[in-house]
């Protein structure tokens, strides 16, 4: 069945040149049956896990919270498959104490999950967790349909959305590590052996020394560790782009903000208000993986750069955090990171601890946080108030409709670090380049013309007021 996803924000967005209507229309037109493909086409006889996500059954084991936490982690997984392309058919959740070892749901519960598998007509069952190799064997086996976990699933999507090199490479390395454990083939049978290591290489045993060789299920384990060893250099070497590029920007001194939260919260949406960046809008989950940094500024006049990050999801898988660990230090270097919550969401508290957990792994805990609570023309007032009693100092604003953007802009700039160094200097009127650096990375107080040149009281970091020594007129305050 193909998929035939809609997105609903696109009508309230085709005036809007700032949504990635043309980015979100190639992604439509280009849109597939989803898949998790190694790109190892030289590897054969090993049979692979194809994800073909059309009609499927959700299954979720509820080991601790509450029931409306089961339910909203059901629900959140049905976003995922319906983002995946696939129809959502039913969903069971099963009250355990831990997930079964060997069927994840129990095995008395999979006779009860192959009759919902045939009265519904699902080809496809999907678990609300990651399991391991054997589990999902052992119910492919009870349940002669296709298995596939929230891991897989959440790693095709990242497959179908990844644009930029860094972000496909990221993808397959994350695909990869997942895949190793899961390959499947004729390991054990000496009749599909690769080849000897005697004089003739035939398959199987021989005249001569030739011994049995390396079975095929090696030979791609071994093909496929060397691929994850090639990624790995070459997503180092990016993150050496990055830092390079990170440190230019410290040495200019202007400051970073990095958005961050939860997946389909409006980051997107709230980058192209703030700055007209004219992202890839999609009301979808992950809809934008590689990360876009603009230029704006403050309304003093300070200059600073805002980045949107992947989003985060309950239980995002360990490998996609590895494997995105360079691009998420973007978050962990910045000077503020702006928080975005879904406030229609029907558990945002859960949303929030999600997202400042995975910013805990690496590193950005420590970074000062400004909450913003989005979607406020979607929400209810009674939420909106229980929001409030919650999170006092959060900024309530639409990215859709505009509501307390200004207010936004404004608490931005009041949680920009300040520059270090007050001081008043005389600047020749042909250091025009010298005023321009300042107004860029710095905050002039006061101006005034004189027959010397131009008097500025300015408030800069450190390096530029000890170029601007020189200049100096009156003390250095600090």
């Amino acid at each position: 069945m193909r998929n035939t996803y809609q997105a609903p924000v696109l009508d309230e967005l085709e005036a809007d040149p700032t949504t990635g209507e043309l980015e979100l229309e190639e992604r439509h037109s280009l849109r597939r049956v989803a898949g998790l493909s190694t790109e190892l086409t030289d590897i054969t006889e090993v049979e692979y896990r194809q994800l073909r996500l059309e009609r499927v059954v959700l299954v979720g084991v509820w080991t601790e919270g509450t029931i409306a936490d089961a339910e909203n982690s059901l629900t959140e997984l049905a976003a995922l498959a319906e983002t995946a392309g696939s129809q959502v058919l039913e969903g069971l959740i099963q009250r355990r104490g831990r997930p079964d070892a060997a069927t994840f749901i129990g095995r008395g519960k999979v006779d009860e999950l192959r009759d919902v598998v045939l009265s519904t007509g699902a080809d496809t069952v999907i678990c609300d967790g990651e399991l391991s190799p054997s589990q999902l064997r052992n119910l492919e086996q009870q349940t002669k349909v296709k298995v596939v976990d929230r891991t897989a699933l959440i790693l095709d999507i990242f497959a179908q959305h990844a644009k930029s090199k860094e972000g496909k490479a990221q993808v397959e390395l994350a695909q990869l590590q997942y895949l190793l454990p899961r390959l499947r083939g004729w390991g054990e049978t000496l009749s599909r052996q690769s080849g000897g290591s005697g004089r003739g290489g035939g398959a199987g045993g021989g005249v001569g020394l030739r011994g049995p060789g390396e079975t095929k299920l090696e030979t791609d384990r071994r093909r496929i560790n060397q691929r994850i060893a090639r990624l790995r250099r070459e997503i180092k070497a990016m993150r050496t782009v990055r830092q390079t590029k990170r440190a230019r920007r410290h040495a200019s001194g202007v400051p970073a903000v990095a958005i961050a939260g939860y997946t389909n919260a409006g980051k997107s949406s709230l980058l192209n208000r703030l700055t007209q960046a004219g992202v890839l809008v999609e009301n979808a989950l992950f809809a934008t993986l590689d990360p876009t940094t603009r230029r704006t500024a403050a309304e003093d006049g300070r200059v600073f750069t805002l980045s949107d990050t992947v989003g985060f999801v309950r239980h995002l898988p360990h490998h996609i955090v590895e494997a995105f660990r360079s691009t998420l230090e973007e978050v962990a270097e910045a000077d503020l990171v702006v928080h975005v919550v879904d406030g229609a969401h029907p558990d945002p508290e859960g949303q929030v601890s999600a997202v400042r957990e995975v910013l805990g792994e690496v590193g950005a805990d420590r970074i000062p946080e400004l909450l913003v609570i989005n979607k406020v023309d979607a929400a209810d007032e009674e939420s909106l108030l229980r929001l409030k009693r919650t999170w006092p100092d959060a900024v309530f604003v639409s990215a859709h409709s505009g509501v307390g953007i200004g207010e936004l802009h404004a608490a931005i700039a009041q949680r920009l670090p300040r520059p270090a160094v007050d001081l008043r200097v005389i600047l020749p009127y042909d250091r025009g380049d010298l005023v321009a650096r300042i107004h860029r990375s710095g905050q002039v107080l006061n101006t005034r013309y004189t027959d010397d040149g131009t008097e500025l009281q300015v408030r800069v970091n450190e390096q530029l007021a000890a170029e601007l020594e020189s200049f100096r007129d009156g003390e250095l305050m600090r």
